[in-house]
Protein backbone atom coordinates (compact mmCIF):
# COMPACT_ATOMS: atom_id res chain seq x y z
CA UNK A 1 0.00 0.00 0.00
CA UNK A 2 2.64 2.20 0.99
CA UNK A 3 5.09 1.89 -1.72
CA UNK A 4 1.98 1.68 -4.44
CA UNK A 5 1.17 5.02 -3.08
CA UNK A 6 4.52 6.61 -3.21
CA UNK A 7 5.27 4.59 -6.35
CA UNK A 8 2.16 6.14 -8.42
CA UNK A 9 2.80 10.16 -6.82
CA UNK A 10 6.29 9.58 -8.07
CA UNK A 11 5.17 8.48 -11.75
CA UNK A 12 2.49 11.12 -12.13
CA UNK A 13 4.47 13.82 -11.23
CA UNK A 14 2.85 14.59 -8.02
CA UNK A 15 6.10 14.01 -6.17
CA UNK A 16 8.95 15.51 -8.57
CA UNK A 17 12.78 14.49 -8.89
CA UNK A 18 14.78 16.02 -6.06
CA UNK A 19 12.18 16.68 -3.44
CA UNK A 20 12.25 15.73 0.02
CA UNK A 21 9.79 13.15 1.60
CA UNK A 22 8.24 14.75 4.98
CA UNK A 23 10.02 12.83 8.18
CA UNK A 24 9.55 8.99 8.54
CA UNK A 25 7.39 9.59 12.07
CA UNK A 26 4.48 11.88 10.13
CA UNK A 27 4.90 9.15 7.27
CA UNK A 28 4.31 7.01 9.32
CA UNK A 29 1.54 8.60 11.29
CA UNK A 30 0.21 9.60 7.85
CA UNK A 31 -0.01 5.96 6.90
CA UNK A 32 -1.18 4.29 10.32
CA UNK A 33 1.79 1.86 10.12
CA UNK A 34 5.05 1.31 12.28
CA UNK A 35 8.22 2.90 11.68
CA UNK A 36 9.71 -0.68 10.31
CA UNK A 37 6.83 -1.43 7.95
CA UNK A 38 7.13 1.97 6.46
CA UNK A 39 10.87 1.61 6.66
CA UNK A 40 10.54 -1.70 4.25
CA UNK A 41 8.40 0.09 1.94
CA UNK A 42 11.09 2.84 1.93
CA UNK A 43 13.92 0.79 1.11
CA UNK A 44 11.78 -1.34 -1.62
CA UNK A 45 11.18 2.24 -3.46
CA UNK A 46 14.97 2.59 -3.29
CA UNK A 47 15.73 -0.90 -4.78
CA UNK A 48 13.42 -0.20 -7.53
CA UNK A 49 15.48 3.53 -7.88
CA UNK A 50 12.92 5.65 -7.35
CA UNK A 51 14.10 6.80 -4.36
CA UNK A 52 17.47 8.10 -2.09
CA UNK A 53 17.85 7.80 1.12
CA UNK A 54 20.32 9.90 2.59
CA UNK A 55 21.46 9.28 6.12
CA UNK A 56 21.74 12.75 8.36
CA UNK A 57 19.40 14.12 5.17
CA UNK A 58 16.17 12.32 4.65
CA UNK A 59 14.80 10.46 1.50
CA UNK A 60 14.48 12.07 -1.86
CA UNK A 61 12.64 11.33 -4.42
CA UNK A 62 15.22 9.74 -7.03
CA UNK A 63 16.72 11.33 -10.28
CA UNK A 64 15.53 9.41 -13.17
CA UNK A 65 18.26 6.99 -14.84
CA UNK A 66 18.45 6.63 -18.28
CA UNK A 67 18.88 3.12 -19.71
CA UNK A 68 22.26 2.55 -22.11
CA UNK A 69 21.44 -0.68 -24.09
CA UNK A 70 23.78 -2.71 -25.54
CA UNK A 71 21.21 -5.03 -27.50
CA UNK A 72 20.87 -2.27 -30.12
CA UNK A 73 22.98 -1.27 -32.85
CA UNK A 74 22.21 2.46 -32.63
CA UNK A 75 23.85 5.79 -31.96
CA UNK A 76 24.12 7.00 -28.03
CA UNK A 77 21.69 9.78 -28.66
CA UNK A 78 18.92 7.50 -30.59
CA UNK A 79 19.08 5.18 -27.67
CA UNK A 80 18.64 7.67 -25.19
CA UNK A 81 15.68 9.25 -27.25
CA UNK A 82 13.86 6.42 -27.72
CA UNK A 83 13.43 5.91 -23.80
CA UNK A 84 11.71 9.64 -24.09
CA UNK A 85 14.51 11.50 -22.62
CA UNK A 86 16.11 14.96 -23.74
CA UNK A 87 19.43 14.62 -25.50
CA UNK A 88 21.37 17.64 -26.43
CA UNK A 89 25.39 16.94 -27.89
CA UNK A 90 27.89 19.70 -27.86
CA UNK A 91 30.63 19.45 -30.30
CA UNK A 92 34.21 20.48 -28.58
CA UNK A 93 36.38 19.63 -31.65
CA UNK A 94 35.80 18.45 -34.96
CA UNK A 95 38.57 18.44 -37.51
CA UNK A 96 40.28 15.94 -40.08
CA UNK A 97 44.12 14.60 -38.22
CA UNK A 98 46.01 11.61 -37.89
CA UNK A 99 44.01 8.55 -35.97
CA UNK A 100 45.90 7.74 -32.70
CA UNK A 101 47.47 4.17 -32.22
CA UNK A 102 44.34 2.96 -30.59
CA UNK A 103 41.90 3.89 -33.69
CA UNK A 104 44.60 3.55 -36.47
CA UNK A 105 44.74 -0.65 -35.38
CA UNK A 106 40.78 -0.69 -36.33
CA UNK A 107 41.56 1.13 -39.79
CA UNK A 108 44.43 -0.35 -41.43
CA UNK A 109 46.56 1.36 -44.02
CA UNK A 110 44.45 5.09 -43.25
CA UNK A 111 46.74 7.80 -42.90
CA UNK A 112 43.76 10.36 -41.87
CA UNK A 113 40.65 10.14 -40.55
CA UNK A 114 37.86 12.37 -38.94
CA UNK A 115 37.85 13.04 -35.07
CA UNK A 116 35.32 14.02 -33.03
CA UNK A 117 34.85 14.91 -29.58
CA UNK A 118 31.32 15.72 -28.03
CA UNK A 119 29.80 16.02 -24.37
CA UNK A 120 26.47 14.21 -24.28
CA UNK A 121 23.85 16.21 -22.11
CA UNK A 122 20.76 14.72 -20.56
CA UNK A 123 17.76 17.05 -19.76
CA UNK A 124 20.68 19.81 -19.80
CA UNK A 125 23.17 18.14 -17.89
CA UNK A 126 26.50 16.36 -18.98
CA UNK A 127 26.66 12.52 -18.86
CA UNK A 128 29.17 11.70 -21.57
CA UNK A 129 32.23 12.23 -22.89
CA UNK A 130 32.62 10.39 -26.41
CA UNK A 131 35.85 10.83 -28.69
CA UNK A 132 35.38 9.19 -31.78
CA UNK A 133 37.39 8.56 -34.87
CA UNK A 134 35.91 8.23 -38.10
CA UNK A 135 37.26 6.52 -41.03
CA UNK A 136 37.78 9.03 -44.01
CA UNK A 137 36.88 12.60 -44.09
CA UNK A 138 33.36 12.54 -45.75
CA UNK A 139 31.97 13.96 -42.78
CA UNK A 140 34.58 16.48 -41.90
CA UNK A 141 32.39 19.13 -43.18
CA UNK A 142 28.79 18.11 -41.50
CA UNK A 143 26.94 19.58 -39.13
CA UNK A 144 26.84 16.57 -36.30
CA UNK A 145 25.23 18.63 -33.28
CA UNK A 146 22.20 17.40 -33.82
CA UNK A 147 22.51 14.67 -36.06
CA UNK A 148 23.14 10.45 -35.49
CA UNK A 149 26.76 9.47 -36.24
CA UNK A 150 25.17 6.60 -37.77
CA UNK A 151 22.66 8.49 -39.85
CA UNK A 152 25.11 10.70 -41.10
CA UNK A 153 26.73 7.88 -42.52
CA UNK A 154 24.02 6.40 -43.92
CA UNK A 155 23.54 9.97 -45.61
CA UNK A 156 26.60 9.19 -47.80
CA UNK A 157 26.05 5.52 -48.44
CA UNK A 158 27.50 4.36 -45.77
CA UNK A 159 26.17 1.57 -44.47
CA UNK A 160 26.61 0.31 -40.57
CA UNK A 161 26.63 -3.36 -40.32
CA UNK A 162 27.67 -4.34 -36.69
CA UNK A 163 29.64 -2.78 -33.74
CA UNK A 164 31.99 -5.01 -30.98
CA UNK A 165 31.49 -3.24 -27.63
CA UNK A 166 33.52 -3.53 -24.48
CA UNK A 167 32.07 -1.50 -21.31
CA UNK A 168 34.39 -1.65 -17.85
CA UNK A 169 33.63 0.45 -14.69
CA UNK A 170 36.29 2.81 -13.91
CA UNK A 171 35.95 6.55 -12.30
CA UNK A 172 36.66 9.95 -13.65
CA UNK A 173 40.11 11.39 -14.57
CA UNK A 174 40.92 14.85 -13.78
CA UNK A 175 40.08 16.15 -17.24
CA UNK A 176 37.40 14.17 -18.06
CA UNK A 177 35.18 14.75 -14.65
CA UNK A 178 35.92 18.90 -15.57
CA UNK A 179 34.15 18.69 -18.93
CA UNK A 180 31.51 16.58 -17.09
CA UNK A 181 31.29 19.06 -14.01
CA UNK A 182 31.83 16.32 -11.61
CA UNK A 183 33.94 15.54 -8.91
CA UNK A 184 37.63 13.67 -10.08
CA UNK A 185 37.10 10.24 -9.39
CA UNK A 186 33.06 9.98 -9.81
CA UNK A 187 32.03 6.39 -10.81
CA UNK A 188 31.95 5.86 -14.79
CA UNK A 189 31.60 3.48 -17.09
CA UNK A 190 34.40 3.08 -19.78
CA UNK A 191 32.93 1.94 -23.04
CA UNK A 192 34.91 1.75 -25.99
CA UNK A 193 33.50 0.72 -29.29
CA UNK A 194 34.07 -0.23 -33.47
CA UNK A 195 31.58 -0.11 -35.62
CA UNK A 196 31.98 -1.91 -39.07
CA UNK A 197 30.38 -1.45 -42.03
CA UNK A 198 29.04 -3.92 -44.39
CA UNK A 199 32.70 -5.19 -45.93
CA UNK A 200 33.30 -5.48 -42.60
CA UNK A 201 35.90 -2.20 -42.88
CA UNK A 202 36.14 -0.20 -39.35
CA UNK A 203 34.09 2.95 -39.72
CA UNK A 204 34.53 4.13 -36.23
CA UNK A 205 36.73 3.82 -33.24
CA UNK A 206 34.81 5.29 -30.06
CA UNK A 207 36.15 6.10 -26.76
CA UNK A 208 33.40 7.15 -24.34
CA UNK A 209 32.64 7.92 -20.23
CA UNK A 210 30.01 7.46 -19.35
CA UNK A 211 28.81 9.16 -15.91
CA UNK A 212 27.66 6.23 -13.42
CA UNK A 213 25.67 8.63 -11.03
CA UNK A 214 23.25 9.16 -14.37
CA UNK A 215 23.44 6.24 -16.09
CA UNK A 216 22.81 2.60 -16.01
CA UNK A 217 23.60 -0.58 -18.63
CA UNK A 218 20.46 -2.69 -19.67
CA UNK A 219 19.99 -5.73 -21.80
CA UNK A 220 17.45 -7.89 -22.79
CA UNK A 221 18.58 -11.74 -22.31
CA UNK A 222 16.63 -14.13 -25.04
CA UNK A 223 17.59 -17.83 -26.35
CA UNK A 224 17.77 -16.04 -29.49
CA UNK A 225 18.72 -12.34 -29.28
CA UNK A 226 21.93 -11.09 -27.29
CA UNK A 227 24.83 -13.21 -26.88
CA UNK A 228 26.87 -11.86 -23.85
CA UNK A 229 29.93 -13.00 -22.28
CA UNK A 230 31.66 -12.61 -19.14
CA UNK A 231 35.58 -11.91 -19.61
CA UNK A 232 38.32 -12.06 -16.40
CA UNK A 233 40.21 -8.76 -16.34
CA UNK A 234 44.23 -8.91 -15.91
CA UNK A 235 43.53 -8.12 -12.21
CA UNK A 236 41.72 -10.47 -11.56
CA UNK A 237 38.92 -13.22 -12.04
CA UNK A 238 35.35 -12.82 -11.08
Amino acid sequence: MIADDLSTKIRGGELSPGSALPPQKELSARYGVTLATLRQALQQLEDDGLLSQQPGRGTFVAEPRAAYRLDSLRGFAEDLRAQGQLVTTQILDQKVAHPPAWAAAHFGDAFLALRLERIRLLAGHPAVHQVSWIFGTELARTDLSGTSLYAALADHGIAVHRASESVRPGTLDQATAALLRQPPGTPAFLSERVTYGLDNQALVADRATILGTMLEIRTDREVTGLSMQWVQTESGSL
